[in-house]
């Protein structure tokens, strides 16, 4: 009855409230790739992905074209062969990008449907480590036009008010100056004693820019300094490690477990943000962060804060969730029937089976860009 009947894919796109800007690049709306995994007994489990500004439908075409036909006609409890019979069947096409997405979509939709079928929430089906709640940090401090030093410190102590006691901003799209009024605005709003974490989005191209910043940044103890380079500048992460008090964490849009250990063997990264719907799905995430931690190397995934709930409540080296308060920015909450709860300083672990939650049909309706199919 576990026997896998039916793969669907769906683009949705969704448009942000407002224009939103990162160190180097503009947002207006963002893409989804939605994946349904049906079984012979009717159980269906649901998947997705960050598919960018733009071409979610590259995505879902690879999940029908390339993947579907692999996955259909396998036990939905023959996860490890499954993967390794995708990424096979991937390998010309693209071990990166697109092709991984798709790949850990269906990884992540095989999983909850068979979470979903045993009846237990995902992390218990994982193998939990926590009990009741996880710690997460409000991730936010967005470049918006207007958005002033203050409103940026108003935002964060708005953060710390509601119970949050660690947040992110961005930082590297203004010059030294212009981001040393805005980080020394987030630490007087926050005061000494919240972690500060800092996300340039691969802003630098060289390790001398990167570190005129961190000279600015370190009298202000950030907790981390998030992609400072571009992930496959793996040698500056490493020198840039060498060179500044602030850990280096990393690892969002890195790929697969090979190119995770290169990371950690050039001592690139003192965290880890993998991301479960980016490297390869639950099964490969789990396979990098076996091998972070025997580096000591702690994880703190990106992203899709409802995914990433269940794998750091089941891994042992994990320290965070990334929540975003709103949906302004992850606007794949517009997407979601039930939201996760926030209570003093931590998430609440779903209690429903698989990932706890559905797409809501209405809103999917309302933003696809395709039928499922």
């Amino acid at each position: 009855m576990s026997k896998i009947t039916a793969v669907r894919a769906r683009a949705v796109r969704v448009p942000l409230d407002q224009i939103t800007y990162l160190s180097t690049r503009q947002i207006e709306a963002r893409e989804y790739c939605l994946v349904e995994v049906e079984t012979a007994d009717g159980q269906v489990g649901i998947g997705f992905c960050y598919a960018g500004h733009t071409a979610a439908k590259l995505v879902a075409e690879a999940v029908r074209l390339l993947l579907a036909p692999v996955v259909i006609g396998q036990d939905s409890h023959r996860v490890e062969g499954i993967w390794r019979e995708m990424y096979q069947e991937g390998l010309l096409h693209g071990r990166s990008g697109s092709v991984l997405r798709a790949i850990s979509i269906i990884d992540v939709a095989i999983w909850d449907r068979n979470a979903r079928a045993a009846g237990l929430p995902l992390y218990k089906y994982l193998g939990a480590c926590h009990e009741g709640s996880v710690p997460a940090y409000a991730s936010g401090g967005y470049y918006v036009d207007g958005k002033t030093p203050k409103m940026l410190g108003e935002e964060l102590a708005g953060y710390v008010a509601a119970g949050f006691k660690a947040v992110k901003i961005k930082v590297g799209r203004g010059s030294v100056a212009e981001e040393h009024a805005r980080i020394a605005a987030a630490r007087e709003a926050i005061g000494p004693g919240i972690p500060l974490m800092l996300d340039a989005n691969n802003a630098w191209a060289d390790l001398e820019t990167a570190l005129g910043y961190m000279k600015v940044f370190e009298p202000y103890d950030p907790y981390w300094i998030e992609e400072p380079f571009s992930p496959d500048d793996i040698a500056n992460h490493a020198r840039l490690a060498g060179r500044t008090s602030i850990p280096v964490a990393t690892g969002e849009i890195e790929v697969g477990r090979w190119r995770f250990k290169q990371l950690l063997e050039a001592g690139g990264a003192m965290i880890l943000q993998t991301d479960a719907a980016v490297c390869g799905g639950i099964t490969e995430f789990r396979r990098i962060a076996a091998t972070a931690d025997s580096y000591g190397v702690t994880m703190s995934p990106h992203w899709f804060h409802d995914l990433h709930i269940h794998l750091v409540a089941s891994t042992p080296n994990a320290r965070f969730v990334e929540f975003f308060p709103d949906n302004q920015v992850l606007n794949f909450r517009k997407l979601v029937g039930k939201q996760l709860e926030f209570r003093d300083g931590r998430l609440q672990l779903p209690t429903d089976p698989g990932l706890g939650f559905d797409f809501d049909r209405a809103a999917v309706d309302r933003f696809a860009t395709e039928a499922w199919h």
